[in-house]
């Protein structure tokens, strides 16, 4: 979706398209369960359409120039769900575009403060730090059905309000991965990528990295709620 296109969803709100809930069950694992929307796409999802907060939101990727469709709500059960979701696929940097690989369904808040950081944060930081822009950031998916590991208690992911990051594709190539790049990469890389967990440490509720735990050694969790819970 285009940024002059998303700017114009406030006048398709009352478009009564994609309405539709199903109840699946759990896939298992890390698999994301979600509908596709057709990129550049201006309508909203019934559901969507009844709430001033998702039209503000939508209204701010728009002009973050984002690509991104807006999602109808699904319920899988067991406290799963994807309400007020967006699909994200490429973002703007301050010189070019660049894309999002794996993502699956996001709620439009968490979209939008994402879109803030990987601009500002991390495409940014490439620039000064690396010599070069952003080309994609590669992800481990953000909706999925299950707990937070060793706990009965359901993850952010099973409300698509978490984005897993696994690395980075530089505009000239380089691929900067959190797993091996963390600890093992060169000086920059390393400080690269300290550089912008702490970048998202300041607009998002909760960032987990590497130094957290062995679960978090190949990605950044990125989510929104939280309390400032940052390691």
């Amino acid at each position: 979706m285009t940024g002059a296109m998303a700017r114009h969803l406030a006048a398709a709100c009352a478009a009564l398209a994609l309405a539709g809930c199903s109840i699946l069950p759990d896939g298992g694992g890390r698999s994301e369960a979600r509908q596709q929307v057709r990129p550049g796409q201006n309508q909203l999802p019934a559901q969507a359409a009844s709430r001033p907060e998702m039209r503000q939101c939508l209204a701010g990727l728009g002009e973050r120039q984002a690509d991104f469709s807006p999602l109808p709500d699904r319920y899988y059960g067991a406290g799963c769900e994807t309400t007020s979701t967006v699909s994200l696929s490429a973002l703007r940097g301050d010189a070019s575009r660049f894309e999002l690989a794996n993502l699956g369904p996001v709620a439009c808040p968490l979209a939008d403060a994402f879109a803030a950081w990987a601009r500002f944060g991390v495409d940014r930081a490439a620039r000064q730090m690396l010599g070069s822009g952003l080309a994609r950031i590669e992800t481990m998916g953000s909706y999925s059905c299950r707990n937070v590991a060793g706990s009965g208690r359901l993850s952010a992911h099973a409300t698509a309000e978490a984005i897993d990051v696994a690395g980075f594709v530089l505009q000239d190539g380089r691929y900067i991965s959190v797993q091996s790049d963390w600890s093992g990469g060169s000086r920059a890389e390393r400080e690269f990528l300290r550089v912008i967990h702490e970048s998202a440490c300041k607009r998002l509720g909760t960032v987990l990295g590497p130094d957290y735990n062995a679960a978090h050694r190949d990605h950044l969790h990125l989510e929104l709620t939280g309390s400032g819970f940052c390691r």
